[in-house]
């Protein structure tokens, strides 16, 4: 990190904001600030109230009481645009880009610059758009078409809104998301770079090693209130995980303590085109196969390929002891082969439906009873899987869209578990959430394993794939690198193979 900038002013500051929904006291008495020329972290489990702190601050919600205090003066934030013209910028963790629309424009939505009698000046935009973007050192320009960039791509031009404007505070919500390596690299140099001209950072993430690494002070939320603030040099994971969730977390990995049964799925030299060539692993009932590998390496893509989302170019699948052909999604459901994909928002939810329909969406064709679907069975599922996975709702009318993004989770869980697959692939299980339910993730698979499922999961956390897998296998560049044990694998071993530098004579026999 940069030599912080020394200031006594705060560039922001929160005061006792209080925010209550209908039977919700959503914020209690929330203070906060940040410094300028400072990163400070704000954290919380999902439903602490960070996000409805930050919606707050942008002019979203308006608190019932309390103050937002910009540079010593008193403020009122009645809409985003405002909040960004009294110099308060965020990137958001969801998209809000408009992909029909070029970078440039979405850059500067509602500030287009204009020429005589209100034209806009489409060279000033797309030159102000490119000084921009050569900062960020990004592959594209000014005028791309945003729905043609790839959604890491998509992150970065989030961030260049930050850029526009001479901001005095900067919130950055879960940035990394969807970056790979290279861009966390010119993202973390263009916080160094804001820090530098005394611009404040709140930095939102689940992710401790960045927190660590790039952060000045830690604050935490908890239960809609502000539990305290430490300095990060100074404090330790436990120390936050602790504020955050009220206990200490069980980190340690455990080993199954049960038999493993035969072979569940079987994947023989399966390639798709340029995607991935020749892979070749087993997972057996009880058993958990780690996939891990930088982005692209081509774990996802299999996954897709084995719930019918994609056609394999060559080799085979077997499934307890049978070749089967999968052409479609419908064809890996019969066959019991069931996938969390890994952007549960968009592609394992129906946000504006009830936790209960969004759980039984799959079968809801052999739930009818006539010409209507039973309520009874569904409700009766819902509350089966409702207790064994300690999903926490109000109701199951809630709207998935209202859960923190760890019961989001579980109820795509839950939904394909009542579906009885025979095996269960997850991707990026705990993907923006945070460390309390990424915890209760991490025991929900091991125990699906313990009760006989075979679980396929897909990470791009190592410390996650060490903890969960009896297995790991290493992917680099569309092939399987090597094939660890969870009692030989070492993280140096793991970091060569998943570079390129280990051998392929690991793949399973």
């Amino acid at each position: 990190m940069s030599e912080q900038v020394s200031a006594s002013v705060p560039a922001l500051r929160l005061e006792a904001i209080v925010k209550t929904f209908p039977g919700v006291r959503a914020l209690d008495g929330v203070s906060f600030d940040v410094m300028p020329g400072e990163v400070h972290a704000l954290m919380g489990e999902n439903g602490a109230g960070k996000s409805t702190l930050m919606k707050v601050l942008g002019g979203i919600h308006q608190p019932d009481s309390g103050r937002i205090i910009v540079s010593e003066t008193p403020v009122k934030m009645s809409s985003p645009l405002e909040a960004k013209h009294k110099g308060i910028v965020f990137i958001h963790q969801e998209l809000s880009l408009a992909k029909e629309l070029t970078v440039a424009e979405n850059i500067y939505l509602g500030e287009l610059p204009r020429k005589r009698f209100g034209l806009v000046d489409w060279q000033a935009l797309f030159d102000k758009t490119n000084t921009i973007l050569q900062r960020l050192k990004v592959g594209f320009d000014a005028r791309t078409r945003v729905g043609d960039l790839s959604i890491a791509n998509q992150q970065m031009v989030e961030i260049a809104r930050a850029l526009t404007h001479e901001a005095k505070a900067v919130i950055f919500d879960e940035p990394t998301a969807s970056l790979t390596d290279a861009e966390k690299t010119v993202l973390f140099e263009v916080i160094d770079d804001l820090k530098s001209h005394g611009v404040g950072i709140i930095y939102i993430s689940h992710r401790m090693e960045e927190i660590f690494k790039i952060t000045d002070r830690i604050s935490v939320l908890r239960d809609g209130q502000y539990r305290g603030t430490l300095e990060t040099a100074e404090t330790t994971e436990e120390d936050i995980t602790q504020l955050m969730i009220g206990r200490k977390l069980d980190l340690t990995r455990h080993a199954s303590d049960h038999e493993l049964g035969e072979v569940a799925l079987e994947v023989k030299g399966l390639s798709c085109g340029s995607l991935y060539k020749d892979i070749s692993f087993k997972v057996r009932a009880g058993e958990v196969v780690g996939f891990y590998g930088l982005v692209g390496a081509g774990r996802t893509e299999i996954a897709e390929t084995l719930f019918g989302l994609r056609t394999p170019t060559g080799g085979c699948i077997v499934l307890e002891g049978q070749e089967v052909e999968i052409s479609s999604p419908v064809d890996a459901i019969n066959l019991g082969i069931s996938l969390v994909p890994e952007n549960r928002k968009e592609q394992g939810l129906v946000l504006g439906m009830n936790c209960r329909d969004n759980m039984t969406l799959p079968q809801v064709s052999d739930l009818t009873a006539g010409p209507f679907v039973s309520d009874g069975a569904e409700i009766a599922i819902f509350d089966h899987y409702y207790d064994k996975l300690e999903i926490k709702t109000p109701s199951w009318k809630q709207q998935a869209g209202n859960l923190s993004g760890g019961n989001q989770q579980k109820i795509v869980i839950g939904k394909w578990l009542s579906m009885h697959p025979k095996v269960l692939i997850v991707d990026e299980p705990t993907r923006g959430i945070d460390v309390g339910s990424k915890s209760e993730i991490h025991k929900l698979i091991r125990d699906l394993a313990s009760q006989g499922y075979a679980v396929v999961v897909i990470s791009s956390e190592m410390p996650e794939v060490l903890q969960v897998s009896d297995r790991i296998v290493a992917m680099y560049s569309g092939r399987i690198m090597r094939e660890f044990t969870s009692e030989e694998v070492t993280e140096d071993s793991l970091i060569q193979a998943i570079s390129g530098l280990g051998d392929n004579s690991g793949q399973a026999a």
